[in-house]
């Protein structure tokens, strides 16, 4: 079951602690490979989620997983959530802690989508183009192709949407010509 709350302080603990103790880096580097190894195994996320198993066997089966792969600190925080019946939660957790870390490191996200694929230089471009008009200063690049925007692109930060796509085009001029505004404008 989602719950972003829980995940969001869990994450923020963690985030606090990593950030007292000098291993912010470090600690981010475990949750990573924690990320990864979620991805790349349903059954061991869904080892963490079911009801079925029991708790201690769950506690042996993170540790055996991580044992020599994470620090201290992270194997420590995975302890205490299996102790508090949190482990179905540590995907989202994860997922958590790295955008609290983000906006930490005052790192942002820009998303751009693309009809085709961009080269580096073209990556360079825009995020020279997108630090120059923001405030932004770092900046990770995320990028999609999507075939059906035909040409152009989508870029995309927070809550902010810039749309200059061959499709935006094309379905706004079909509402011109579904509202009759040119017709209106002869007469």
């Amino acid at each position: 079951m989602q719950n972003p709350r829980l995940a969001g302080r869990y994450a923020k603990s963690l985030l606090d602690l990593a950030i007292e103790r000098g291993e912010l880096e470090t600690v981010l580097a475990d949750i990573q490979w924690l990320q990864a190894l979620c991805l790349a195994s349903p059954e061991f996320v869904n080892i963490m989620k079911s009801p079925v198993i029991s708790n201690d066997k769950k506690r042996n089966v993170l540790e055996a997983v991580t044992k020599d792969k994470i620090s201290a600190m992270t194997a420590g925080f995975n302890r205490l959530l299996v102790t508090k019946n949190r482990e179905s939660n540590l995907p989202e957790i994860l997922d958590a802690f790295v955008k609290q870390y983000k906006v930490y490191k005052n790192i942002h996200v820009v998303k751009l989508t693309t009809a085709t694929a961009v080269t580096e230089a073209q990556k360079e471009a825009i995020v020279s183009k997108v630090k120059s008009v923001s405030d932004m200063v770092h900046i990770e690049l995320e990028t999609a192709v999507n075939e059906d925007l035909i040409g152009g692109f989508v870029l995309q930060t927070g809550d902010q949407l810039i749309d200059a796509s061959i499709a935006y085009d094309l379905k706004n001029i079909a509402r011109q010509f579904e509202n009759n505004d040119f017709i209106y404008k002869i007469r």
